[in-house]
């Protein structure tokens, strides 16, 4: 394969979101094929599908017109020649990537490069300490799993995810990697697959803008990302006490995705029904231990079980038709407009683009039910303001 034809492609530009919802539906197709477990899907559930996604196209052309209209991109660029010649000792500047200088294995550390690394080191003590109050590993247990993310994987996870993403953005030291992997292990070990697959993947971002990787190497984080959703996924299900399941790990994960489609398609048939209750619970969950997918449940299948319902499934069952069109509009512009910043200052813009980009992948199926996330979009929102506050003037 002839990887030079395709160096210069964005990988990661927020188009890829629409590219893995096609994928997750056609992840979806194959059980309908070998069982008849699930229902086969509606012609709602489609177009409800390309409609979602296609005002999230809008909100990424509107971003796009939004910034040259504004001679933003300019001004931008300005800045990156700027740099460019201010930093060309440390780092070199790639089109929409930046490949920053390898430092030491150890030594020469700044002091910003120091309190990223004990915000990380604290963040990881924090979920040894998770694991040793729940007195066992929630992986190889559905009655442990339940518990585990508590107030302290809570604090854990929201200084961890940041402070790594920022760490390897703004540092080319290859001992970083070693606290990277030991974040994806503690945290796979909680049982919950989107956790380690958040941080392998926006790490993974931030890497893909901030250092030269060959496009095998792309090709090997995607089989690595593809076996550990399948493993831990796996593992985690048939680790449940009270479930019992005769698929092998591929049907399992085609039908995971065609239950969640499945839920998605009943969504629109009672749209609005919750009435912004999912978001106030999403908003208030963690301090009041509301699920918020407990409630998709109880709304949807009238059973008290967490339920995913993909990226346009909360928000259809709160606000409707409506609600689905705003939410896709406002994440396609946020991830377009972080997008272009991070391609010309980078560092933290980077670390929260790769974030954002990374979460909202996940939310193809999971949905938008997690405050952290929506905290993190909150961040990001203000590294926008910033920016085009500091452009403005």
């Amino acid at each position: 394969m002839n990887f030079d034809k395709i160096k210069d492609i964005d990988l990661f530009n927020p188009y890829i979101l629409i590219f893995i919802m096609v994928l997750f539906v056609i992840i979806s197709l194959p059980i309908h094929f070998t069982s008849s477990l699930l229902p086969n899907p509606s012609y709602q559930l489609f177009l409800y599908i390309f409609l979602g996604f296609l005002f999230y196209f809008f909100g990424i052309v509107i971003s796009k017109k939004f910034f040259y209209r504004l001679n933003f991109v300019k001004k931008l660029e300005s800045i990156q020649s700027h740099m460019s010649i201010e930093k060309s000792n440390h780092e070199t500047i790639h089109d929409f990537k930046i490949y920053l200088k390898e430092l030491p294995l150890f030594g020469q550390f700044s002091k910003t490069e120091l309190i990223l690394i004990l915000l990380i080191l604290f963040s990881l003590l924090l979920q040894i300490i998770n694991f040793y109050i729940l007195g066992g590993i929630p992986l190889f247990s559905g009655i442990l799993k339940a518990k585990a993310t508590g107030k302290l994987w809570f604090i854990s996870f929201i200084i961890f995810l940041p402070s790594i993403n920022i760490l390897l953005a703004k540092y080319n030291r290859k001992v970083h990697y070693l606290l990277f992997f030991i974040g994806i292990i503690l945290f796979a070990l909680t049982g919950y697959r989107t956790t380690p697959i958040a941080i392998f993947l926006s790490c993974f971002i931030t890497l893909y803008y901030t250092r030269n990787i060959a496009r095998k190497y792309i090709l090997l984080f995607l089989a690595l990302i593809s076996i550990l959703l399948v493993t831990v996924g796996f593992i985690a299900v048939k680790s449940i006490e009270w479930q019992h399941w005769s698929l092998n790990p591929l049907e399992l994960l085609s039908y995971r995705a065609a239950f969640t489609l499945n839920i998605l398609d009943k969504v629109i048939h009672i749209q609005g029904s919750a009435g912004g209750k999912l978001f106030y619970s999403t908003l208030t969950g963690y301090f009041t231990h509301v699920d918020p997918r407990i409630l998709v449940g109880k709304l949807v299948i009238s059973r008290s079980t967490s339920i995913t319902s993909t990226i346009l499934g909360p928000v259809l069952l709160d606000f409707g038709t409506i609600g689905m069109i705003i939410q896709m509009f406002f994440i396609g512009f946020i991830l377009k407009t972080l997008h272009i910043i991070q391609s010309y200052k980078h560092e933290i813009s980077t670390g929260f683009y790769a974030i954002i980009l990374a979460q909202s992948i996940i939310w193809i199926e999971t949905g938008p039910t997690d405050i952290i996330i929506w905290i993190f979009y909150l961040i990001a929102i203000s590294i926008i303001i910033y920016t085009l506050f500091k452009l403005k003037n």
